[in-house]
Order: structure tokens, then C-alpha cells, then sequence
């Protein structure tokens, strides 16, 4: 499908438009194609960097200006399942109408705005930020110079001051098996890790002033082999969202889950602070994002439009005054990082 866009960068249209491409992780090919044909076409110069396979990253900047120095970025990926585009007098639906492509297509009539104004600002969209961030950990490697990066996510049009980090956590017991007649020729892997999960819940995490707690979901469980057999393994993974370092945290997990279960730590995405802007509404993100693999791309500002508790839903949508307004204010905060009125 093209994209058009309107001199006056209509951003409800071009917000349809972008939901109504398939770009769920993994699929994002169509949809760097679509964006690099039209930003071209919108004058700026656009640039397709391949990440594997079909999936690309896009980065585009007013011509003659290949160091911008400032970025707007967000993702190309949705989670599943693809969801068509609609709307009503209010709002926009579909999937990735809040998580990101509604973002993108305010940041892109930003971009136009503020070239109008001699304000020379990139624009960075990224493969893989629902799933391991590899698109914007790919970007990481080959920055443009840029001093300040924002990064595009649902918050309500609110400037975060910090966004949570996440710790994955893999939660394994081992037992014996035997018939189930006779339990006490075996030993319970199942049994093993239901302690070590209890332990785990009773636990106290840590708790940060303004920002709140950390939180803990136990988000999958799996194990034993049939009814009437003593399971020799079980596994439970584990989400920790984080205010605040790590290391205490893994060795208390650890402690706790000691002599029932093994664990390791597959993921950790480190906690956030970011800088505050008078006269603007803030917020805390309990969501992570691609902003701590994005650390060459400049001082980091997390602002978007939307709701993360719609996103991922049935019902993600966007509001359209709210779309409108993000474009302004993108605008004010390109403006005061740069030193402008």
C-alpha cells in the first residue's frame, strides 16, 4: 500500500494508513519500504539499514544535514494479532494505533513543522522493540551524532521522568520421577518449584520514592510429564519490573529460591531517569523501552501520545485531539533542547 501524504501532513490519515501494514515482529519489511518511499518523497533523505532478512531499520534527515542534532524515534513492530484500522468522531483503532504507529506519524509532521522553521531533526524507526530491541541495539552500533534522542511511547502526552526496567527471570526444579503410587520413591520437581514460588511472593521488593515499586509477575509455568507420574521437572518464568539496580534484587531471588530451584537471569533492561521540562505534565513508565539500547543517540526524553493500557488490546486506539497535540508539543521539546524559543 502508499502512503500519501498531505502538504498538511494529516496525521489521522497517515495514522490509518500505517495500522492498515501487517508489521508484526519479525514482519517489518513492508512497512520500512513504505515509510523510506514517502519520507523521500517528503524531501527529507531517507536511508534503509538492514537488520536480517527483510526486516530494516529507517533513518531520514533533512538534505545536507546528515548529523541532526536531535532524533525522534520509535518502532515499527507490533505485537500480534493484526487489527485493521477504523475510526469515529474521536478516535483511531487498530493495532498500533497508540504502540507506535500513531507516534510515528506525529513525529514525521513534527519533523515537517519544524524543517519549515530551520530546525533540522531526524528520525529513527526501529525493527524489534516487542520483542529484544535488536533493531535499536543495531542502531546503537553506528550513531549519527545526534545530542538528544525522543523516544516515542504511549504516555498520555506526558514527559516521563522515568521509565521501569525489567528483570527476566528463569525459575527451574529438578526432582525424580516415579509411579505415582509410590511418591516416596520420587520427588516432586512441581512440588520444588511451587516452594521456591512461594518464597518469591513473600519477598520484599524494593520501592522507590516517586517512582513506586517494583512489581513481580509470574508470567508462564510448565512442567511434569502425566498425572500418574512424579514430575522430575518444572519451570516457572518470571517478570520483575525495576525502580532501581539489579544486584540486590538477583541475590535475594537467588537466596530465596535456594534448595528448591536453579535460577538464572536471561534479560535485564536497567531502570531509567530522565530530565523534567517546566510546564509540562509528567508521568513514571512501569513499561521498558528501547531507550537504554539507544545510549549513543544522545540525552534520552520519553513523550508520546496514546495509553499503554490499551495497547496490546483488542481495543488499542488512539485519541485524535491527543494525536494533534503530541505534534506540538514534539515541537516545543525539540525547540527547548535545542535552545530555542
Amino acid at each position: 500500500m502508499a502512503l500519501v501524504f498531505s502538504n498538511s501532513m494529516d496525521a489521522v490519515a497517515l495514522t490509518r494508513q500505517l495500522v492498515d501494514i501487517e508489521s508484526i515482529t519479525g514482519n517489518e519489511g513492508r512497512m520500512a519500504d513504505c515509510l523510506h518511499d514517502e519520507l523521500t518523497k517528503l524531501g527529507f533523505e531517507s536511508t534503509k539499514i538492514q537488520i536480517d532478512g527483510a526486516r530494516q531499520n529507517v533513518f531520514a534527515h533533512p538534505p545536507g544535514f546528515p548529523k541532526p542534532e536531535l532524533v525522534f524515534s520509535t518502532h515499527l513492530d507490533t505485537v500480534p494479532p493484526f487489527i485493521a484500522s477504523s475510526e469515529d468522531a474521536t478516535h483511531i483503532y487498530g493495532r498500533g494505533a497508540c504502540d507506535a504507529k500513531g507516534i510515528i506519524a506525529a513525529q514525521v509532521a513534527a519533523a515537517v513543522r519544524l524543517r519549515e522553521e530551520n530546525i533540522n531533526t531526524g528520525m529513527l524507526f526501529v525493527v524489534g522493540e516487542e520483542r529484544d530491541s535488536s533493531g535499536a541495539k543495531a542502531a546503537n552500533k553506528n550513531p549519527c551524532g545526534s545530542k538528544f534522542l525522543i523516544n516515542g511511547e504511549p504516555t498520555e502526552n506526558c514527559v516521563a521522568l522515568a521509565s521501569k526496567g525489567a528483570l527476566r527471570v528463569d525459575v527451574i526444579a529438578r526432582g525424580r520421577m516415579a509411579h505415582s503410587a509410590y511418591p516416596e520413591l520420587g520427588e516432586s520437581a512441581i512440588e520444588k518449584l511451587l516452594d521456591a514460588l512461594t518464597r518469591l511472593r513473600t519477598m520484599k521488593l524494593p520501592y522507590e520514592e516517586g517512582i513506586g515499586p517494583s512489581t513481580l509477575n509470574i508470567g508462564m509455568i510448565e512442567g511434569g510429564r502425566a498425572t500418574n507420574v512424579i514430575p522430575d521437572y518444572a519451570r516457572a518464568q518470571l517478570l520483575y519490573r525495576l525502580v532501581g539496580p539489579a544486584d540486590a534484587l538477583r541475590r535475594d531471588i537467588e537466596k530465596a529460591a535456594a534448595g528448591f530451584a536453579e535460577v538464572s537471569f536471561p534479560l535485564e533492561i536497567p531502570f531509567m531517569r530522565f530530565r523534567k521540562f517546566d510546564g509540562l505534565p509528567t508521568m513514571t513508565a512501569a513499561f521498558t523501552t528501547d531507550i537504554p539500547w539507544l545510549t549513543n543517540w544522545g540525552e534520552p526524553v520519553l513523550f508520546g501520545p496514546g495509553s499503554i493500557q490499551v495497547a496490546h488490546t483488542d481495543g488499542e486506539c488512539i485519541e485524535k485531539k491527543q494525536l494533534h497535540d503530541a505534534i506540538d508539543v514534539y515541537c516545543l521539546l525539540a525547540r527547548k533542547l535545542l535552545g530555542g524559543s
